[in-house]
């Protein structure tokens, strides 16, 4: 790939998405555009680069986007967010939310909806104490395949071996063809949404969980500032936010502070965090 078309690329991915590509990742880009180069019967990756440059049609460009910003998911991926979610901040939320009978979870950047599932399959364990609750979990993602993947709930052997319990895949799983289905009610427990952080306003309401994991540290500091402000605009008093385990935003973000030092998750600092 020729130089001043990876800059292409990259300039296009940031504009659209945030992300920052450094150029030591051409390898990477080449390996998830061939499928779009084929699809759009085109010679080459530089042939790509200069349809999106000189006649850019909208389907070519979001057949891009979804080529380069699939982000791999797992069941339970690093599990300790989840320990913390079914351990701390539920019992807190059903301490603090008084006659209040909705709690509403985002996962954001949700990819193909493992960590979205996750998440409810926790819900469903603790049914006897969220019973009387209306418990709501959005999952959202820019891009349209990973959102259609997500909606469906069906996934590979390797995926489901992956990060997912044993007991769970037998719970809340069936067999279906080669692959493994969610259960209905666990599907119906999640919706699925096409959302970019950077680009649209949050129109899904305010949040009393948030899960923003991986998704800064892609991001320049401008945009992951940005990003920031709408997971405040999103984030309920008393909610709490989730990002992955090598991020930060000391510094960047002064709006949430660091719930404790034990537990890796934010608040805002004029919520007070949890009341025990």
């Amino acid at each position: 790939m020729k130089l001043d078309n990876f800059s292409l690329f990259s300039t296009l991915l940031k504009q659209r998405t945030g992300y920052s590509l450094a150029h030591e990742k051409s390898y990477f880009l080449e390996a998830r555009l061939l499928p779009v180069v084929r699809k759009w019967n085109l010679h080459s990756i530089d042939d790509l680069a200069i349809a999106l440059h000189t006649k850019p049609n909208e389907n070519m460009v979001v057949d891009f986007l979804d080529c380069v910003t699939k982000i791999e998911s797992v069941f339970f991926q690093d599990k300790s967010p989840f320990d913390l979610f079914q351990k701390t901040l539920l019992p807190e939320l059903l301490a603090t939310r008084g006659t209040k009978k909705n709690i509403r979870i985002w996962s954001a950047a949700a990819s193909s909806g493992q960590e979205a599932y996750s998440l409810a399959m926790v819900c469903s364990e603790e049914y006897s104490r969220l019973q009387a609750c209306n418990v709501e979990i959005i999952g959202t993602d820019l891009s349209k395949e990973m959102v259609a993947r997500a909606k469906n709930g069906i996934y590979s052997q390797l995926e489901v071996q992956r990060g997912l319990p044993v007991a769970f895949l037998l719970k809340y799983f069936f067999h279906h063809a080669d692959k493994w289905q969610i259960h209905e009610k666990i599907r119906h427990m999640v919706k699925f949404f096409e959302s970019n952080l950077i680009s649209e306003s949050q129109t899904h309401g305010v949040f009393d969980v948030i899960f923003c994991r991986d998704v800064l540290r892609y991001l320049d500091l401008d945009i992951q500032k940005r990003v920031l402000e709408t997971l405040k605009k999103s984030l309920a008093p008393n909610g709490a936010l989730i990002i992955g385990r090598s991020e930060s935003i000391v510094g960047i973000a002064n709006f949430f502070k660091l719930a404790s030092p034990d537990h890796e998750y934010y608040i805002h600092p004029q919520s007070g965090g949890f009341k025990r």
